[in-house]
């Protein structure tokens, strides 16, 4: 098992190639059924390429930190075969690979609920559908239909998820362990998506609950989660849990702040989706509700105006974009963004983790969060 700390290169490489076998099972079943599903694994194929793979290597590391990989003990000292150990990693990264299928879930029922067009630069699942309904010339609604088949397969891979956990190889005992964290995180990640759901309907929210909501929709699910899933498959016991929170949620919420800032500022040929996506869909992100807390009458009418228009062009977004920034709401988040970076590394500096892992979650934590997608 070669791979330094700070790279991701083994775990993308072990992690792509559970996906592409549990995908080319599930492909075979599938096709016993009717050929008919076919489509539904490509756009699936299609989705899982893309990603760096985050969620999976926090997992790793979180297994490594929590002692798994090292020799066990044994009566004569003698260490076991690194051969061994290098299957035990290579049974976790299976493991771990179930959040790609749990995120993409994710990522399907999102861009249904904010109706995106795109998605890591192709087009969202529902649209993908739709697309094959009306060059197939068929009955009914095109979009209806693409809403439909959307549903299903995120329905579909957030199932697999636990399914893929189950099919790693690790002990029983492990298994039961993780999933109990799995568990946790989809029902947490549901809540998140909810509550947003239900600030953008309702058009009102502060600070302090668009954290809640980034907290609960991503922060959680994004570091924390895959640190605890990763330690529950190491070994029992809740030693280490308070350091993967400590370290996990502040991360998770720089990541997602981060995510926030991008969706409005970020380019879209690295993030892969229109900047107009996030303020057409009127999210109420911390950095939409910090300028709502510092507008003055005319900028607040502007947010009002074209926050959640449907119809939102360039040049109401750039008018939107310059509240954002005159209100200094820019420039707070990204102070937000970098204080909590501090906190997840002061809490880091602190874990009972060994060094290597301290080294490879503070280069996870810069690449989670100095990032373009």
């Amino acid at each position: 098992m070669t791979s330094s700390p700070a790279d991701l290169s083994y775990v993308r490489e072990q992690v792509g190639r559970a996906l592409a076998g549990f995908l080319g099972r599930q492909r075979a079943a599938l096709a016993g059924i009717d050929g008919g599903l076919a489509p539904g694994l490509d756009a699936i194929s299609d989705l899982l390429a893309g990603g760096k793979r985050l969620r999976p290597a926090f997992c790793y590391w979180g297994w490594r930190a929590a002692g798994g990989g090292a020799p066990a003990a044994r009566a004569d000292h003698a260490e076991p075969a690194a051969p061994a150990r290098a299957a035990d990693g290579e049974r976790v990264l299976v493991a771990a690979a179930a959040l790609e299928l749990l995120h993409a879930g994710a990522l399907v029922h999102d861009d249904v609920m904010d109706g995106s067009a795109t998605r890591r630069g192709q087009p969202s699942v529902h649209r993908r559908f739709a697309a094959q309904h009306g060059a197939g010339g068929w009955r009914g609604s095109a979009d209806s239909f693409g809403t439909s088949a959307a549903i299903l397969i995120g329905d579909l891979l957030l199932g697999w998820s636990g399914e893929l956990l189950r099919a790693s190889g690790l002990p029983t005992a492990a298994l039961r362990r993780g999933q109990l964290v799995l568990d946790a995180m989809r029902t947490e990640m549901i809540a998140g998506q909810y509550l947003d759901l239900l600030g953008q309907a309702a058009g009102t929210g502060t600070v302090a609950s668009a954290l809640r909501i980034v907290t609960y929709k991503s922060a959680k699910y994004t570091v924390e989660g895959p640190l605890l899933l990763g330690a529950a498959l190491a070994g029992p016991g809740s030693r280490l849990a308070a350091a993967c929170r400590g370290y996990g949620i502040p991360l998770g919420v720089a990541f997602q702040l981060r995510d926030d800032v991008l969706g409005v500022f970020g380019d879209p040929a690295e993030t892969g989706k229109p900047v107009t996506d996030d303020l057409r869909e009127g999210k109420r992100t911390v950095l939409v509700a910090l300028a709502a807390d510092r507008a003055d009458a005319a900028q607040a009418a502007v947010l009002n105006r074209h926050l959640g228009d449907p119809l939102l062009g360039e040049a109401a977004a750039a008018q939107v974009r310059g509240v954002l920034t005159d209100t200094g709401a820019l420039a707070e988040c990204e102070r937000m963004i970098r204080g909590s970076v501090r906190k997840a590394l002061a809490a880091l500096a602190d874990a009972p983790f060994t060094d290597e892992a301290k080294t490879a979650l503070a280069g996870l934590a810069a690449t989670a969060v100095d990032r373009a997608d």
